[in-house]
């Protein structure tokens, strides 16, 4: 029989629909297949991308913009928003709006076109979560901002446009209304409950050890409760922390561990999987939250959304959590 499950956290509602239940070899995934064209992120085409805003690990004595780097963050060439300007916020009776300023940036994530960002050595990859942090610190400063996004495409059918590795972040003069709503849920819960639900689910899930897809001392990967879409995960921090620019860079290299460990555990239930994953994180300038903790959502690219969901706001799921978490636990990685 189907079963509706309720997000704690948003209170969203999800159907768990049994009939329609799958095994990881039923879904049909679109292989990727390389255009062999012209790629802008590559090695020696740094001059055609716009200049470079930060950089890790190009050789001593290149100039900028030259080929021998890590990792590499340049501003969108085709962006959403534009950083020049002021946002002139108006209103026409009752409608608003505001100039669409913010900055949008590409972090690209190795040099070799062939990486996959699930199989990067644990060192580049180290860089790539360093070169978020870092970018949204520097971005905090800019009082235009409220909020920064970083959030990866993986696969044609999740978004990417280019093959090559490369990651994405947006910041934001307004805060985006998932954030809102999370916000908002997690503080409902804090003031009737006086303790973080993400901290609650963490003690949960680690006590019945039915949706944990791997852990370490310092980060939890596990199959949420009410989920979107089949081998949906969330990736936590075991300590309370509301802001992924606290991390130090020890705390990066644990994250790592799980990062790569779930993605590669995905991978190997179905290879070349589209997913997109979400960096969820406070508003820049604000306090330590003892109501909200950071998190990251990976969310594959397995089902569509038609008519009812969007009217409804309901997501229809062909497999229960407990299902996929269970199939990635026992992958062979």
């Amino acid at each position: 029989m189907p079963e509706l499950r309720k997000d704690p956290i948003l209170g969203r509602w999800i159907i768990i629909s049994q009939e329609r239940s799958k095994r990881p070899t039923d879904f049909i995934v679109e292989e990727s297949t390389s255009s062999g064209g012209f790629c802008p992120l590559c090695p020696g085409n740094e001059k055609t991308t716009p200049a470079e805003v930060f950089v890790y690990g190009r050789e001593e004595g290149l100039p900028p913009n030259s080929a021998g780097w890590q990792v590499r963050v340049v501003p969108n060439k085709f962006p959403a928003l534009v950083i020049e300007g002021e946002l002139e916020k108006s209103g026409e009776g009752l409608y608003d709006r505001m100039n669409g300023i913010g900055a949008h940036e590409v972090i690209i994530e190795s040099p070799d076109h062939e990486d996959r960002f699930a199989y990067l050595d644990p060192s580049r990859m180290h860089l790539v979560f360093r070169a978020y942090r870092n970018r949204i610190r520097d971005l905090a400063r800019d009082r235009r901002f409220s909020y920064v996004m970083v959030f990866k495409n993986y696969g044609r059918a999740a978004g990417a446009s280019l093959e090559h590795p490369h990651s994405q972040l947006v910041a934001l003069p307004i805060l985006p209304r998932m954030v809102i709503s999370e916000l908002d849920g997690a503080l409902s819960y804090y003031r009737y409950k006086d303790r973080c639900i993400y901290c609650d689910i963490i003690r949960q899930e680690l006590q019945q050890d039915i949706r944990v897809v791997c852990r370490n001392d310092l980060f939890i990967a596990l199959t949420p409760f009410a989920p979107r879409t089949p081998f949906e995960m969330w990736i936590m921090p075991r300590r309370h922390s509301s802001s992924f620019t606290d991390q130090s860079d020890e705390s990066l290299e644990r994250l790592v561990e799980i990062f790569s460990e779930s993605l590669r555990r995905l991978d190997a239930c179905i290879a070349g999987v589209p997913y997109n994953f979400v960096l969820h994180t406070q508003p820049l300038r604000s306090q330590p939250l003892d109501h909200y903790h950071w998190h990251f959502e990976i969310v594959p690219k397995l089902t569509s959304i038609a008519g009812f969901e969007w009217g409804s706001g309901f997501y229809i799921n062909p497999m229960p959590p407990e299902d996929t978490c269970r199939y990635l636990k026992e992958a062979l990685i």
